[in-house]
């Protein structure tokens, strides 16, 4: 953990810089110029724990681990070390060739989920107002598109958890679908025990028998693809055995009779045919979670990760609706987001459709705000570019150079040989990264960017909770942030303004940007994150002198009193009862304000800044953030729910003669995505160091393959060597490779790049292929 840059003398309070649940964390200096990582207790999500990959995050900040210096392609084809104006310098001048010669689109722009929400902001409006291409997506895309596009399908809205985590030890039930927090975010795990604990139950729906699963008072192991005809079958039930909340669809939702209509024709038998989940285990599945008052379902990348995951998510969503369990206290559906900012990444601007709040690149309304806030002609915006996979197959072709910041699409990518033939054959490759990945060795240019620990910014966790990181160290000489990244490129390609290095004073650009869209953020600043351990949004800025304020629809109603007492004869008062903030988990916060003095009027509650009227004397309380979601009305138009009438079909490939098993790919515990990071802690690398085949005992017979013999997987898109491993634990009918791995045992080497039709999520758990021994 040796670092070469200098220390700040106190211990930072700051979060991990892995998965979306953004554990906190202490960095402390200590002798010998290390970083020590320590538990930090005052976080309420992890509590203190720490997994492997966090406990060792530091590992990464280490000289030997990491670049220094950019490089630059030279003459013999080799990378060498440069200095940071020559590297700029060629990095603008073939973006500037490029699009002279072929025009701005043939320019893309590719980011990240693991980016600060201040670095999402700043490249997508890099790529539309500095390039001018319409060509930007992250990798994102590949992560939680699909809950996102159902979500909003049917809410309005779209954030990972519409409650915190603490509600789920609370309820009565959860359906965890396609996910294994066990080893993809372990300090959650304890929520679900304490579930237990608490006399709820859990249900795991997953084709293996994950580490997760085995906590399970229910485990279901459908067939990989066939998630949504067993939510289908799981409705049908529920109307066939009258288990409808009546009252709530009527008075909550539309679109019933029609998704009620698709249900039943998805009768438990037929459902049991398809999946391999027998009717018996349908019928207690149902049983369990009709049960208790509140249930919720959480899906995770099992679901969501198919040629038809927002439908898949939809159907979900669909049981949580017809049961009433969606909009009341401890219920509800969620999707359990994955990278450290893949919620916040999503909502500020490098998505190929979208502009900063979430807002729509088509909306004329959305297009004029932010235009005004950037100082541009909405009309010079360019409109929606292709989603992350169909960019990275235009590569080439169609987009001739790419910047690539925070992402590994060699690895990460499906149809991954593909991809980096795609890489290969472009005009001009410039990559920002902290490590020499597998896409930074292709690069003409690599930049050296900073870490977690080195930078200050914000990132939103899977609950909607707004974060702030807090730089802990000082960067090596020859390291850069990435907004001094863009703000170099921006002035060499002609915009002297508006790309501020000063991550804070990105952000207050973020949030005015932000102000009045679906995912604002201007009632939230870097003090108040700082003071609170976090807010979530939606948060609005406060009007300067509105006696009631009602939250944005669909976020539950905001209710304040006040009292204002001047300096005259007189008082003006509102009151109600109690004071302060509080969350009723009803969806309402009621505050009171007392006043004394010359004309002031302060008002209790949390938080520290917000909106004054001089004239008035009154100062507003800041709006608190917004842990619970739909408790009042949903986000639609009408603030009803809408049921997606949808129907299961089959995968995109299923197994035949030639490719007679399924493969579905995940993760494992010590290491995290691409591994560009994980794969360089030797502790990591000692629990998972390498790739495998998991596989059950009856194809391993069928075979004749021991453990650890060398298996070799092949789909239609190529074929990966890695080791047996031979368990129980997964169904007889499929093989499971993590996808953490580049070379021979590239699990995306493999994979499906169907997109689902909606949200253009790639199909990477579920394709046929075939196992085959291999002789040395």
């Amino acid at each position: 953990m040796q670092n070469t840059g200098t220390r700040t003398p106190a211990t930072t309070p700051t979060h991990c810089p892995y998965c979306a649940l953004q554990c906190g964390m202490n960095l402390t200096p200590v002798e010998g110029g290390t970083v020590e990582v320590s538990e930090r207790t005052d976080f309420p999500v992890n509590r203190g724990a720490l997994c492997g990959k966090g406990r060792t995050a530091a590992a990464v900040l280490a000289p030997g681990a990491r670049l220094t210096s950019p490089l630059v392609r030279s003459g013999d084809g080799a990378l060498v070390p440069a200095g940071w104006d020559e590297a700029l310098d060629r990095i603008a001048g073939n973006l500037e060739r490029t699009r002279a010669r072929y025009g701005a689109d043939a320019l893309g722009v590719f980011g990240g989920g693991g980016l600060t929400n201040e670095k999402a902001y700043a490249l997508g409006k890099f790529a539309r107002v500095v390039l001018g291409t319409s060509q930007i997506d992250y990798n994102g895309r590949f992560c939680m598109s699909s809950a996102a596009a159902a979500g909003t399908r049917a809410f309005g809205l779209d954030r990972g958890l519409p409650f915190p985590l603490e509600d789920v030890p609370r309820t009565g039930c959860v359906i965890l679908v396609g996910s294994n927090p066990a080893e993809t975010m372990p300090p959650s795990l304890r929520y679900f025990t304490e579930l237990r604990e608490n006399g709820g139950t859990l249900i795991v729906v997953d084709p293996r028998r994950t580490k997760t699963a085995e906590q399970a008072d229910l485990h279901l192991a459908p067939r990989p693809g066939t998630d949504l005809a067993l939510a289908l079958g799981m409705l049908h039930l529920v109307v066939a055995e009258g288990r409808v909340d009546e009252a709530y669809v009527e008075e909550r939702t539309s679109g019933w009779e029609e998704a009620r209509a698709a249900a039943m024709a998805h009768w438990p038998e037929y459902v049991e045919r398809i999946t391999g989940v027998s009717v018996p285990e349908l019928r207690e599945a149902v049983r369990l979670f009709c049960a208790p008052e509140a249930a919720m379902v959480l899906t995770a990348r099992g679901p969501e990760q198919q040629a038809k995951g927002t439908d898949t998510v939809g159907a979900w969503i669909n049981l949580c609706l017809a049961t009433g369990r969606a909009g009341r206290p401890l219920s509800g559906y969620g999707c359990l987001t994955g990278q450290g900012n893949g919620q916040g990444g999503r909502e500020h601007g490098q998505k190929a459709d979208q502009l900063p709040g979430y807002r729509k690149l088509t909306d004329p309304a959305a297009r004029r705000h932010v235009a005004e806030v950037w100082g541009v002609d909405p009309d010079a915006l360019p409109g929606p570019g292709r989603s992350a996979y169909e960019l990275l197959d235009a590569l080439g072709t169609d987009v001739r150079s790419l910047l690539v910041m925070g992402s590994n699409p060699v690895v990460s990518a499906p149809r991954a040989a593909h991809v980096e033939g795609r890489l290969r054959s472009l005009d001009f490759l410039a990559v920002c990264d902290v490590v020499l990945s597998e896409t930074a060795e292709l690069a003409d240019v690599v930049l050296p960017v900073t870490q977690w620990a080195e930078e200050t910014g914000t990132t939103t966790s899977l609950e909607g909770r707004v974060l702030l990181r807090r730089r802990a160290i000082t960067p090596p000489d020859g390291v850069r942030g990435d907004l001094e990244v863009l703000h170099g490129l921006a002035g060499r390609l002609g915009v002297q303004k508006g790309f501020p290095t000063d991550p804070e004073e990105v952000f207050e650009e973020l949030r005015r940007a932000s102000a009045g869209g679906p995912a604002d953020y201007s009632g939230i600043d870097y003090r108040r994150l700082a003071e609170e351990n976090g807010v979530f949004w939606p948060c609005p800025a406060q009007p300067a002198a509105d006696d009631t304020h009602t939250a944005d629809p669909g976020t539950g109603t905001d209710t304040r009193t006040r009292t204002r007492t001047g300096t005259g004869t007189g008082s003006d008062s509102d009151s109600d009862s109690g004071s302060g903030s509080t969350d009723t988990g009803i969806g309402r916060v009621t505050r009171t304000a007392t006043g004394t003095g010359s004309g002031m009027s302060t008002e209790t509650g949390s938080g520290s800044s917000g909106s004054s009227d001089a004239g008035a004397g009154l100062r507003v309380a800041p709006h608190p953030g917004t842990p619970r979601l739909f408790l009042d009305r949903f986000a639609t138009d009408d603030g009803r729910a809408r049921f997606a009438p949808v129907t299961h079909r089959p995968s995109a490939e299923e197994p035949d003669d030639e490719y007679p098993v399924l493969l579905t790919t995940g993760r494992v515990v010590s290491q995290y995505q691409s591994g560009a990071q994980t794969r360089r802690v030797a502790e990591l690398n000692a629990a998972a160091p390498g790739p495998f085949v998991e596989l059950h005992p009856r194809l391993a017979a069928r075979l004749g393959a021991a453990d650890g013999d060398p298996l070799a997987v092949v789909s239609r898109r190529g074929r990966a060597v890695a080791p047996a491993r031979i368990t129980t634990g997964i169904r007889p009918d499929t093989v499971f490779m993590p996808f953490h791995w580049p070379g021979e045992g590239r699990a995306n080497t493999l994979t499906n790049p169907a997109l689902d039709p909606t949200s253009r999520m790639p199909e990477f758990k579920v394709c046929a292929v075939r196992v085959e021994t291999v002789t040395s």
